[in-house]
């Protein structure tokens, strides 16, 4: 019934106005991200760049300390990193589809204060005390987090970074609490891949097989190149620690190799040059293998591996006899098993 004199024509005419401001409100509130910075010259430029594809997606300049993005970008939420040229100031920022404010005004990049994301309010209040904790609780801390919050892509990408660290059964539980959106992101599938692929090896397990192409692009399998005494070497043309090491695999590739030791390197490289330049200029003369996938290597989430370098020693039985082992400790291993 229609009270107080009322007419179905004017209700109408309302409920057309009411669409057509909803309509136009919607429309202009898409995405932007606009800031304040502390001290950058006029003319510096930042950009915005998306972590899961590492490529570019805009760049823009800073006049009077201030900046704007309306990039068009087609899926949201997105981790990005803000930064400029130089690389003295950035910062990683969980994008959704609504005006997002930067603000650096009163300190470095790190330390900005940032509004309008939900995701990023999310990680703001996790991490906010988390420069007081030790790494141990720290992992707690996000532990809670995933298990606490299932319905966030934040925890899906928490996840994905330790789903190897935190083991394939935990990791599991915790995907099967994931909606279906956070399934279906590509942090979501990451996990996924992981707990379908990774075998869970541990010291005193058998080594797992697999076929990868080396750098000749040649399929070849583990099997046919195991030896008395192998070493199934992780590492990666950017990772320091790994080229730091490498002089000392050299050495003990040259002296035991001829007694039945043999070094099977995986690479988490992305560009093949890079990786076949870190290759000649180090001497690596063992086989060489890479799916250029990164920490989405399959044989990489085989072998639950998400820290380089990292190693597995595989003995003349095919048992795991050590893991993450290097150095004088890994000269003596060696000697005591070819000896043996």
């Amino acid at each position: 019934m229609i009270k107080k004199g009322i007419s179905m024509k004017k209700i109408v005419f309302v409920l057309v106005i009411i669409a057509v401001v909803s309509f136009t409100i919607k429309q202009e509130s898409g995405f932007s991200l606009s800031g304040k910075t502390n001290n950058l010259e006029n003319g510096t430029v930042l950009y915005l760049k998306d972590n899961l594809t590492d490529k570019i997606i805009d760049s823009t300049t800073v006049k009077d300390n201030q900046f704007v993005f309306a990039t068009k970008i087609d899926k949201f939420p997105l981790r990005v990193l803000l930064y400029n040229k130089a690389f003295s100031q950035w910062r990683d920022i969980w994008l959704e589809n609504n005006q997002i404010f930067f603000d650096a005004s009163k300190g470095d990049f790190k330390n900005a204060n940032v509004t309008g994301s939900q995701s990023e309010n999310l990680t703001q209040k996790l991490y906010e005390n988390a420069s007081t904790l030790s790494f141990e609780e720290r992992n707690l801390l996000e532990k809670k987090f995933v298990k606490d919050n299932p319905n966030t892509i934040v925890s899906a990408f928490i996840l994905s970074v330790f789903a190897a660290d935190w083991g394939k059964d935990y990791s599991k539980r915790c995907y099967e609490r994931f909606s279906g959106d956070v399934k279906k992101s590509e942090y979501g599938k990451r996990i996924s891949n992981y707990i379908t692929l990774n075998k869970d090896v541990k010291i005193g397990d058998q080594y797992a097989n697999f076929v990868m192409k080396d750098k000749d692009g040649t399929p070849k399998e583990l099997s046919k190149l195991i030896r008395k005494v192998t070493l199934l070497e992780f590492w990666a043309s950017w990772c320091g620690p790994c080229r730091e090491e490498n002089p000392n695999l050299v050495k003990n590739y040259e002296k035991y190799k001829l007694k039945g030791f043999e070094i099977v390197a995986i690479s988490l490289d992305k560009d093949k040059k890079k990786w076949l330049a870190a290759i000649e200029k180090d001497g690596l003369m063992w086989a060489q293998f890479c799916d250029f996938g990164v920490w989405e290597s399959k044989t990489a989430l085989m072998y639950g591996v998400y820290a380089l370098p990292e190693n597995f020693l595989i003995d003349k039985n095919g048992k795991i006899v050590a893991r993450n082992i290097r150095g004088e400790e890994l000269n003596k291993k060696l000697t005591e098993l070819i000896s043996d």
